[in-house]
């Protein structure tokens, strides 16, 4: 194993923080090397590259930091002495960026994303043990051809499939509808399954980032599709109401959008299940798919945010967009 070489991307979060006594919170504070020093025996499984890529809590990641960080990561792979790469995150942000990179890296070795519910300062501190089982799981032969993961709480779970499910527990990171890709159990790695959808690889250098979303609730209507209509949108992502319906005042407003040119995809906003074309009424799924709205089967908002915002960069065909959403 020894031969082995890990990158290991840090960009803050929690993993990275610890209790500031004047303000009595957690804000950024230890470097890459710092975080390692919890791992003192880890030379002894593989070489390390520690890269002190950006230090901020996970709200500043932006797409552009998720760009900007995914050709970081595919020069890393690109090097044949390196086995895998790991990017320590906050945990806010962290199912956008690792499914962003899911779908703009396209290798056989293994890119695991790693964070920490607790800091430096609190008991329990969990981003030593965490960090350890993104590295057991970068190293192992199984992981390879697995996608994007995020290893936390000792599971592994795939980037197209995670969500983070809890404000505070350990084990907020889950896979609700499929459960974990695999386990890291006594430093060995276990893979139960592949993902349940292999996600596209979307080649583009560019973002728009003019992509919206909105959630639906109980009587909504069509004014704030209008103001993403004068804030020159080129696509929106509607956050539904069960199978992906939405209140009928709604209709002629995603229309208008649809007749400019807005790029609209459908979601739910429960969060296991895709949205289907099961209702025929008036905001029903049915007639919002005769008027061309694209479905974006069981992605959560924000992960069909991230990649209509990747999918327009590369395209703004509409037969482009649904075949990636709909067919892919």
């Amino acid at each position: 194993m020894k031969n082995m070489k890990v990158a290991i991307i840090f960009t803050g979060g929690t993993i990275s923080m610890k209790i500031d006594e004047k303000m009595h919170a957690a804000v950024p504070s230890l470097n890459g090397s710092e975080v390692m020093t919890f791992l003192p025996n880890i030379e002894e499984i593989t070489d390390i590259i520690v890269d002190n890529y950006i230090s901020v809590p996970s709200p500043f990641i932006t797409p552009d930091i998720m760009m900007d960080l995914s050709i970081k990561i595919k020069d890393y792979v690109n090097r044949e002495d390196i086995t895998g790469v790991i990017i320590t995150h906050g945990t806010d942000t962290l199912e956008e960026t690792a499914y962003f990179l899911d779908l703009h890296i396209l290798t056989p070795k293994p890119i695991i994303v790693v964070g920490a519910m607790r800091s430096v300062s609190e008991l329990g501190y969990d981003g030593p043990s965490n960090l350890a089982a993104a590295i057991r799981t970068a190293i192992s032969v199984d992981a390879r051809n697995k996608g994007v993961m995020v290893v936390m709480n000792g599971d592994i779970n795939a980037a197209n499939e995670v969500q983070k499910t809890h404000t505070m527990s350990l084990d907020t990171f889950k896979s609700p509808e499929f459960g974990p890709l695999g386990i890291v159990d006594n430093d060995e790695v276990f893979f139960y399954r592949n993902s349940t959808h292999v996600s596209t690889y979307i080649p583009t250098t560019q973002i728009e980032h003019k992509v919206y979303l909105l959630k639906v609730v109980a009587g909504l209507d069509g004014e704030l599709i209008d103001f993403f209509i004068e804030k020159e949108a080129v696509g929106i992502v509607i956050e539904a109401l069960g199978r992906g319906n939405v209140p009928p005042m709604m209709v002629d407003s995603i229309k208008r959008a649809m007749d400019l040119g807005i790029k609209i995809v459908l979601v739910s906003r429960c969060p296991n299940g895709r949205v289907s074309d099961s209702y025929g009424y008036d905001g029903g799924s049915k007639k919002l798919r005769d008027l061309g709205v694209i479905f974006g089967r069981n992605l959560s908002g924000q992960k069909a945010r991230i990649k209509l915002m990747l999918a327009l960069g590369f395209n703004n065909n509409y037969e482009y967009i649904k075949e990636i959403f709909e067919k892919v």
